[in-house]
């Protein structure tokens, strides 16, 4: 009797066994096809109760038992939905588009650690792989003009200065990073550090405004920008391109990279060549590449080594005079001015989850650099007590560093108020050398044009700087209630600098020998409170400090001692969604007050030499409004207003024909190069007809500014609109493949990215004329 109710139970449970359908799985980053982990699988049929069935693993796989279920969500904070419906396929692959319309981004520079944007107390923005592969820049600040509060300036040929929560300016006001590493050591700043980027292996770029000096030490006072570079995809991936443009600039990308097993490697760069520009004298070349490879021992530990290297060679033509510039004249003054750039960077990171509560990182850094330059600015002309014209003088330099570091981090969660803390400590010895020769200038004065130069053989400068930055961290965070963050953080550096004159004692007036230390605490207190349905607020007081640069503080042609500067920064901001999130809008005012900022004084001879002002108010309004009204349409305003004051500012000017000098002071004067308002807008459309189509015009932006402390003069801004049109693939025989064709400057409009008033007149930094670029590619993916 027991063996016929034995079958009976098989017979029964036959359909049950056959019905029983188990579904694995990868789910990957549809645009660096990179797995993605935590994402989270969700039922997604019709009246059925929602619940997360599964979450992928660190390698974005998952496996599960989808008896009785018709279709599943894949969800993941960052990236649109997406539904699946069931097929007779027992394994599938997901792929996942990053949203840009989305307030509640992943980031990891508010805490060098994973988490959601409405976490973090401060003003932060991402621009993810969707908007980097959409917009197809040419130059970074094509994208980073996107973000509100910032105006990157466009120099020509990558190069570049920066505004956020500050004037346009050239000083060390920034941290420029990648993965979270300083690309540039603490006093070897340079305002055009971002052409030591790779454009092509970048997967996500995080800007924080304000200061970040309690996490990221000197110069995080303006904002920190955090280049993320793309890892092994998932299986083996590849992408080429090819593109150019009506001004002969010609550039080829290629990158690619594949994970097996516990191992995984990625390459990608690109090679750029300018020929016969649009302004004379601008030709150049660039050459990029990054490697990155991971090995994961387990799935608590991984090793990551990274290899970046960039090089640049480029022709600076230099500014225009008005008369030039106006008549729409883009020649150069001179054809002999150049930069000569190499980067070589290299890390390995080592990461251990000692479980959900705690985790550490180790990461050991290399960076090898030089820049050598006859740069255009350093050419200024000697003139007698009258203004009459006597010869002209420059300069050839070179600066060069190399540097070993070590970044290391760890983070315990606890139970107490589910607090967080993070302590870390970061070490960078990077001695350096920097030399300048005097130059003997010719000019042709009917003209107004420098003929060619003749070495003296004279140092104006040669030194060496033994430099060792040091600091420690911590940051505590506590959640009392559900609702409420509360962040503190404290950071101490010692950044030592041993100068060596190699100039022989005699030949020289300035010192032979010298030592400087400094001693900072960087404090922050910060807090978020989060209403629920994407509305919350956010409050924060930090500061940031500003060591001065080893080239303001050791070279001959600065007079002025300078000390470190100083920025208090209070600022208040809130976020909110509306219309079932169809609208995002996010909104923060600061007061940034600086002590001994150091500004540059533009000299009679159009030279400049920085000094400390007393005291200077940087107060304004960030806000961004994002409204998707269906998948097809986005669009997106971001704006910054801004009055940036000298509170305690004054110069002094000699009469060398009569020998008397006038102290006058600018308190209460706007600062110059200051923009009172900044907006960049763009509307997009991806019709669902035509998978993979994409139209986007822009429009940026710059309101007028004075460019003399005494505001006597101003330029008037400018507006330009772009247009973007871009076609991937989707279907049949040509899958993978793309084609786009950009318009910059859409109305041919005459602008200048940059203006300088100095008493003999003003000089303009000429933007490009209409643009057209059209760009072919091919990719391929499996998984």
């Amino acid at each position: 009797m027991k063996i016929y109710k034995l079958l009976l139970y098989i017979i029964l449970l036959i359909p049950v066994l056959a019905s029983a359908q188990e579904i694995t799985g990868t789910v990957t980053d549809a645009r660096t096809n990179e797995a993605i982990a935590g994402a989270t699988i969700r039922s997604a049929d019709s009246g059925s109760v929602i619940k997360d069935l599964t979450r992928t693993d660190a390698k974005g796989r998952f496996t599960l038992d989808a008896t009785g279920i018709k279709s599943l969500r894949f969800c993941m904070v960052g990236y649109n939905d997406k539904l699946y419906t069931f097929t007779s396929v027992k394994t599938i692959h997901i792929t996942l588009e990053p949203s840009t319309i989305d307030l509640q981004q992943v980031v990891v520079s508010a805490s060098r650690e994973r988490q959601a944007r409405q976490d973090a107390p401060i003003a932060i923005s991402k621009i993810n792989a969707t908007q980097i592969h959409d917009t197809k820049a040419t130059a970074l600040y094509q994208l980073l003009n996107k973000v509100n509060g910032v105006y990157m300036v466009d120099l020509g040929n990558e190069q570049h200065t920066m505004a956020i929560r500050q004037p346009i300016t050239y000083n060390a006001l920034y941290l420029y990073m990648e993965d979270g590493l300083p690309i540039r050591p603490t006093g070897i700043f340079n305002h055009n550090s971002l052409y030591e980027i790779n454009m092509s292996g970048v997967r996500d770029i995080e800007v924080i405004k304000g200061p970040a000096s309690s996490l990221y030490g000197s110069n995080a006072i303006g904002g920190a920008i955090n280049f993320i570079t793309q890892g092994p995809p998932a299986g083996y991936a590849g992408n080429i391109s090819l593109q150019g443009d009506n001004n002969n600039y010609r550039r080829i990308d290629a990158d690619g990279g594949f994970t097996s097993g516990k191992f995984g490697l990625y390459a990608g760069g690109y090679a750029a060549r300018q020929r016969n520009g649009w302004q004379d004298y601008t030709d150049f070349n660039k050459y990029s590449v990054n490697l990155k490879s991971t090995y994961d021992f387990d799935a608590a530990t991984r090793l990551t080594a990274a290899v970046a290297y960039n090089y640049l060679n480029t022709q600076t033509p230099g500014s225009l005079d008005s008369a030039k510039f106006y008549s729409r004249s883009y020649g150069a003054n001179q054809r002999f001015t150049y930069r000569k750039v190499e980067a070589l960077r290299a890390n390995t990171k080592l990461e251990h989850a000692w479980n959900n509560k705690s985790n550490t990182f180790l990461t050991l850094f290399y960076r090898n650099n030089s820049t050598a330059q006859l740069p255009s600015y350093f050419i200024s002309d000697v003139r007698d007590a009258n203004g009459n014209y006597l010869s002209s003088n420059g300069q050839e330099n070179d600066q060069s560093f190399h540097s070993l570091g070590l970044l290391a981090q760890h983070r315990q969660d606890f139970d107490f108020l589910r607090s967080r803390l993070i302590v870390g400590v970061y070490a960078d010895n990077s001695p350096s050398s920097y030399y300048a020769k005097f130059l003997d200038i010719q000019k042709d004065v009917a003209n107004n044009f420098y003929t060619g130069y003749t070495s003296t053989g004279r140092y104006i400068d040669d030194y060496r700087i033994k430099l060792f930055n040091t600091a420690a961290y911590t940051q505590y965070e506590i959640r009392p209630t559900d609702p409420l963050r509360i962040v503190m953080g404290l950071r101490y550096d010692r950044i030592h600098y041993n100068f060596t004159n190699r100039i022989p004692a005699g030949s020289t007036k300035y010192k032979q020998q010298e030592t400087n230390d400094f001693n900072i605490v960087a404090p922050k207190l910060g807090l978020t409170y989060n209403f629920g349905n994407n509305k919350g607020l956010y409050a924060n007081y930090s500061v940031g400090f500003q060591p001065p640069e080893t080239g303001d503080l050791y070279s001959a042609r600065q007079l002025t001692p300078l000390k470190q500067a100083t920025f208090n920064n209070y600022e208040a901001g809130g976020w909110f969604a509306a219309f079932n999130k169809k609208v995002y809008v996010e909104v923060t005012l600061y007061n940034l007050e600086g002590r001994n900022e150091i500004i540059s004084q533009l000299l009679p001879d159009n030279t400049t030499q920085n000094q400390n002002a007393g005291a200077t108010r940087h107060q304004g309004i960030e806000y961004s409004v994002a409204y998707a009204p269906s998948k097809e349409w986005a669009f997106r305003f971001s704006g910054t207003n801004a009055r940036h004051t000298y509170v305690d500012y004054s110069e002094v000017t000699t009469n060398y024909a009569t020998g008397t000098t006038t102290v006058t002071s600018f308190n209460g004067n706007r600062m110059t190069n200051a923009p009172a308002w900044i907006a960049n807008s763009e509307l997009t459309y991806k019709p669902a007809y035509l998978p993979g189509f994409r139209i986007a015009p822009e429009w940026q932006h710059i309101n007028h500014y004075f460019t003399n402390p005494a505001n006597t003069k101003s330029y008037g801004g400018y507006d330009i609109f772009n247009l973007r049109l871009g076609y991937d693939v989707k279907g049949n025989l040509l899958k993978g493949a793309g084609i786009w064709f950009n318009v910059i400057n859409v109305t041919n409009q005459l602008y200048a990215t940059t203006v300088l008033a100095n008493q003999y007149g003003t000089t303009y930094n000429a933007a490009a004329p209409r643009v057209y670029t059209l760009g072919i590619s091919y990719s391929f993916a499996k998984n």
